[in-house]
């Protein structure tokens, strides 16, 4: 209870949700999901944007908007400001450290190209797949675990049940 108490507060301030969300990024196991959802969310919205004909800045603004992760926002909001200035969207995307070699790889690519959409749209394909891997790992790791814990939890129960039954009929048994 406490934990969420203090969620909820820390959520509510600018630098406090940035931590979360950083802290979301960086979690073991979970951090690199989330980290591959929000660029896949990133990639698709400002793919399908850009390919609806949105003019680019428009499109970042939106993007940034619907990230759904501050650091990942921010770094949209810093790739925003450099286009605004006429630069590339690859240097402020590699500066910021959210983003993988790869996705600033095929974006520089997309962007010499003139292709930038369908390498976006290439980006969100590539990282659905890999979020739909990660969880079916995360799914199969997490069955048997579920299955011993509830195992322990029937156990406990069985237990908590029978050892009066148990100390009952030792006890009717010493009587005779």
């Amino acid at each position: 209870v406490a934990i969420v108490v203090i969620y909820n507060f820390i959520g509510r301030t600018r630098k406090g949700r940035l931590a979360i969300d950083i802290f979301k990024l960086r979690m073991p196991l979970f951090g690199n999901l989330n980290r591959k959802t929000a660029i896949s969310r990133f990639a698709r919205t400002l793919g399908t944007l850009v390919t609806s004909g949105v003019p680019i800045l428009q499109a970042l603004n939106i993007t940034r908007e619907t990230a759904g992760n501050s650091a990942i926002a921010g770094a949209i909001a810093r790739v925003h400001d450099s286009v605004k200035e006429g630069e590339s969207i690859v240097q402020p995307l590699e500066a910021s450290k959210a983003f993988p070699p790869m996705v600033v790889s095929m974006v520089d690519v997309g962007e010499e190209t003139g292709k930038l959409p369908e390498m976006l749209l290439k980006i969100a394909d590539v990282y659905d797949d890999e979020v739909d891997n990660a969880v079916a790992a995360l799914t199969s790791m997490l069955e048997p675990i579920m299955i011993v814990f509830l195992a322990v939890i029937v156990g406990t129960i069985v237990l908590a049940l029978f050892t009066p039954l148990i100390s009952i009929i030792t006890g009717l048994q010493q009587q005779t």
